[in-house]
């Protein structure tokens, strides 16, 4: 079948769907020249047992059967509109195949604990994106097989690879947003116990490998090999789901996992150069002697001590909407507080007056960098205390804050385009975690000290990119 045909069935059975359950399900539909690129990475062919979850309308089969001798295939779908095409289009391979309209998370853990069902040589998926709730069904279902994660995508592919013979292979389209961060850390931790990494794609357009869903995640296809030898790992790379401007590279696997690295981030270099290896990026902020937090003020935690306008009592609590590119304005009308009337259950969460780096946790999909950095002085607050809302990361010294040449050269370097290179190595999404900034290399004190006594906030990026790439 070709990639007209199918895609137009796809856009049919689409047009069906009802939105809401579409967004429930987290259902995104793959692209036939995506799964025809990744069923190409499949490299043992032959007798192929092959399990696709989440299958839709079976594209991800359908572009596998073109490069697989399958002797069977099992998929699992829950949507009766996709149900229809995926058996239409399954009939059509002639080989033996089976449609669970079962759960997948669900239907896996009971196989897995107790030993039932098939066990696969190949699985091409392209998992629903949904985050877990911490109470819900999934999550208590996972735990029970050792898997602690937050997201339907990661759930499906550690189930996958836990019902996958050894030295099968599994090729997945998912949101790169599992390669960093601690709440996927459990997760990587499994993939990398139980499989070798031999291939990633990544997207560099954001939005264009499902352009007809509006997604906007950063995606990433991997190819995995469960109880496979880790080897170098081919890197490749292309603008959008055509794969017109292809490119491909090899890289030693300590590129990509670092064997010191605890939290056991995924990096994904796009260039050649050894990022660790730079000059300016040689130290830890523990090594730097400095910490991060995230922003201890929970807001509505505190709504009662909210104050609109400092007064009498009060201390100044800050959001990222205080700094704006005219610098720091507080207060300022919105309909958050300026101010939080001091009492016991706000003390505990204060930080004394000093100098300090706040780090956004959030940034726009539109702004030009990922880390967004500000610094705040008593000169700032003119308060012995103050309090820093939850959006904030923030850099300190003991809960104090630091010195002044130090945190404007941290301000400076958090916000060139040198460190925004180096934290997109490891980050495809638009959150900044304590974790993340933990795990990062900065430069050295006495770099940050050169950086410190020529930065203003009043400098322009380029002039920011000169300073730091001087330094």
């Amino acid at each position: 079948m070709n990639s007209t045909v199918v895609d137009s069935l796809r856009h049919e059975a689409n047009a069906k769907l009802d939105p809401q359950r579409k967004s429930a399900l987290g259902q995104f539909m793959t692209p036939y020249k995506v799964a025809e690129f990744m069923a190409s990475l499949f490299t043992r062919r032959d007798a192929a047992v092959l399990l696709d979850a989440g299958a839709g309308i079976g594209s991800l089969t359908l572009a596998a059967s073109e490069v697989l001798n399958i002797h069977r295939a099992e998929a699992w779908e829950l949507d009766p509109v996709m149900i229809a095409y995926l058996e239409s289009n399954l009939d059509g391979l002639g080989v033996p195949y089976e449609i669970h309209e079962k759960d997948f998370v669900l239907d896996s853990v009971d196989r897995i604990q107790f030993m039932t069902g098939t066990r696969f040589t190949h699985a091409i998926l392209n998992p629903p994106y949904k985050k877990i709730g911490a109470q819900s069904a999934h999550r208590f279902a996972c735990r029970q097989v050792g898997l602690e994660t937050v997201n339907l995508y990661t759930a499906f592919l550690a189930l996958a690879i836990l019902q996958m013979r050894q030295q099968g292979e599994i090729v997945i389209i998912i949101p790169r947003s599992f390669c960093n961060g601690p709440y996927y850390k459990p997760f990587r931790e499994l993939m990398l116990v139980e499989c070798a990494i031999d291939a990633i794609h990544i997207f560099a357009s954001r939005n264009k490998a499902f352009k007809d869903d509006d997604v906007l995640q950063e995606n990433v296809i991997l190819k995995l090999t469960r109880g496979g030898t880790q080897g170098k790992v081919k890197l490749s790379t292309s603008r959008d789901a055509s794969f017109a401007d292809f490119q491909q590279r090899e890289l030693e696997f300590d590129r990509v996992v670092n064997a010191g690295d605890r939290e056991k981030f995924i990096c994904i270099p796009l260039d050649d150069e050894p990022r660790d290896q730079d000059e300016l990026f040689t130290h830890s902020l523990r090594e730097l002697g400095v910490e991060v937090c995230t922003g201890p003020v929970v807001d509505f935690r505190l709504k009662q001590w909210w104050s609109q306008s400092p007064a009498a009592g009060t201390v100044p609590c800050i959001y990222p909407h205080h700094y704006t590119a005219d610098g720091f304005q507080w207060p300022k009308e919105h309909k958050k507080p300026n101010a939080l009337f001091r009492s016991p259950e706000v003390d505990k969460w204060l930080m004394r007056e000093g100098i300090y780096v706040l780090v956004r946790r959030f940034s726009a999909k539109e702004e030009r960098r990922r880390v967004v950095a500000n610094l705040i002085t008593p000169d700032d607050t003119r308060s012995e205390w103050v309090a820093f809302e939850n959006h904030w990361n923030v850099l300190h010294v003991g809960k104090r804050g630091m010195q002044p040449e130090i945190a404007r050269g941290l301000t400076c370097f958090l916000n060139s385009t040198p460190l925004d290179d180096y934290f997109r190595v490891f980050s495809g999404h638009t959150q900044v975690n304590a974790t993340d900034l933990r795990n990062m290399k900065f430069p050295s004190i006495e770099k940050l000290t050169h950086m410190g006594r020529a930065w203003d906030r009043r400098l322009s990026q380029d002039a920011i990119d000169d300073l730091v790439r001087s330094t």
